[in-house]
């Protein structure tokens, strides 16, 4: 199960701090985001791009931003400073799924060892629940954009996101003892050069890095479409469910998602 009660004192604060935030005024925006990811974990060999086009998921999420250009309470601009007018707060939910296996040469039809069928039974999903906030930074001028001057502004951005993670595992190898096949608990039934213990599908939590680079194009005087590509690691080498020591094994679990969202702007 998702760690609930980290989760939700996780988004209490959040509440708390966003109730706070609408005290001084700044305008809101408000939007969806989805696309494409590609997962990066202990599946497969890392350098090979079976693994990294393969183990690929979805994401999506909802977004909330604080627009400090803007105050909601007179409908004007607020005081023209660098930060208020190059500086968005970003607030989001959002969860994703990944379909996992072990992909690339060790898998490779012309291997008919023992371990090598251990690995083409393994399988396994990664599931996981954010929430978190990030700083977007846009070089151009956020008044101008609205103003219309431009359509298009690109931002980067660096944010911390608190993740739930639910990971699933599976079996389909043939152990030799009938009573054992399909046992994610039996060693036995993995890559003997795994310790035992590298395969784990409990629930658990982690804090993970966000950082991304992406471009809003204006629609209209209150929408925006946005596209963003995201670079996520994970404090946690857990998070697939795997957490084997061999060498290779370098880092922990990491995702970079492409997505594409639409924003709308409250007030």
């Amino acid at each position: 199960m998702l760690n609930m009660k980290h989760l939700a004192s996780a988004f209490c604060l959040f509440v708390i701090f966003q109730t706070a935030s609408a005290q001084l005024g700044f305008s809101h925006e408000i939007g969806v985001i989805t696309g494409p990811l590609q997962f990066r974990s202990d599946f497969g060999s890392r350098e090979d791009s079976k693994t990294n086009f393969g183990n690929s998921g979805f994401g999506i999420g909802v977004v909330h931003y604080l627009n400090f250009s803007y105050r909601a309470d007179c409908n004007c601009f607020t005081t023209d400073t660098y930060f208020n007018d190059h500086f968005k707060l970003r607030n989001e939910i959002s969860w994703n799924k990944t379909n996992l296996e072990h992909l690339g040469k060790f898998v490779d039809p012309s291997r008919v060892s023992i371990d090598a069928d251990k690995l083409r039974g393994h399988k396994g999903v990664a599931k996981n629940l954010d929430i978190g906030t990030q700083l977007e930074f846009y070089p151009l001028s956020i008044r101008s954009f609205q103003s219309f001057s431009y359509r298009l502004a690109p931002f980067i951005s660096l944010g911390v996101h608190y993740t739930s993670f639910s990971p699933e595992v599976s079996t389909t190898y043939e152990n030799p003892n009938p009573l054992l096949t399909g046992n994610v608990l039996e060693p036995s039934n993995f890559y003997s050069l795994w310790d035992p213990g590298s395969v784990d599908a409990s629930s658990g939590s982690a804090w993970s890095m966000v950082s991304s680079v992406g471009v809003r194009y204006k629609l209209d005087k209150l929408s925006d479409l946005m596209l963003d590509l995201r670079w996520q690691y994970y404090f946690s080498d857990w998070v697939d469910g795997l957490n084997h020591q061999l060498d290779f094994n370098k880092s922990d679990d990491w995702l970079v998602w492409f997505n594409i969202g639409y924003i709308y702007y409250l007030n």
